[in-house]
């Protein structure tokens, strides 16, 4: 789990949390706000938690990164160690002891936000929303044999078919982010 720092073009600094599944690369994008307070990243670890209750995931995490960020209050230890959960920190500048996480806030900075001029906090929102559908949905991972998060490795095609293929694309955010599909 991240904050991930961005500004708008009202001038606004937007605080984004992001927690990241190391296994299936799946995202959650937990929220933003201007002003991350205890309570509100409380209210957001509450949110994960059922989220993963929700689906099922919960007993299978153990454990949640953290780096040393004094954004996360006390409380959250409590949340998580009832939820059976150990929360982890990095050692102090070591980005490499998070080395799922910075990565990936490397590429949504890449593809997104540098990328996109943000107007306000609802249109980052937004913007967020639509990133975290198509990085779980359709942006695929070599760690994952092609497949996106949330869906299983593509079948090979055989060389007859290639002939055939009919890609259509599909375009998010205004053209921003581009999908790809066979069209049938």
């Amino acid at each position: 789990m991240d904050f991930i720092e961005t500004v708008t073009l009202t001038g606004y600094r937007q605080y984004v949390l992001v927690a990241i599944h190391h296994a299936s690369r799946r995202v959650r994008v937990l929220g933003n706000t201007a002003h991350p307070t205890h309570a509100w990243v409380t209210q957001a670890i509450r949110n994960l938690v059922m989220d993963l209750e929700d689906v099922g995931q919960l007993p299978a995490i153990k454990y949640l990164i953290l780096d040393r960020d004094a954004k996360y209050p006390q409380v959250i230890d409590d949340i998580l160690d009832q939820a059976g959960i150990t929360t982890t920190l990095t050692g102090i500048r070591i980005p490499r002891m998070n080395s799922i996480m910075e990565p990936w806030v490397r590429t949504l900075r890449r593809e997104l936000l540098d990328r996109t001029l943000i107007w306000n906090e609802r249109h980052l929102r937004h913007a967020l929303n639509e990133y975290e559908e198509h990085y779980n949905k359709h942006r695929t991972h070599r760690t994952l044999q092609a497949a996106a998060p949330l869906h299983a490795p593509p079948e090979p095609l055989d060389p007859e078919q290639i002939d055939r293929l009919s890609i259509r694309r599909h375009d998010r955010l205004s053209g921003v982010i581009h999908e790809y599909r066979h069209a049938c």
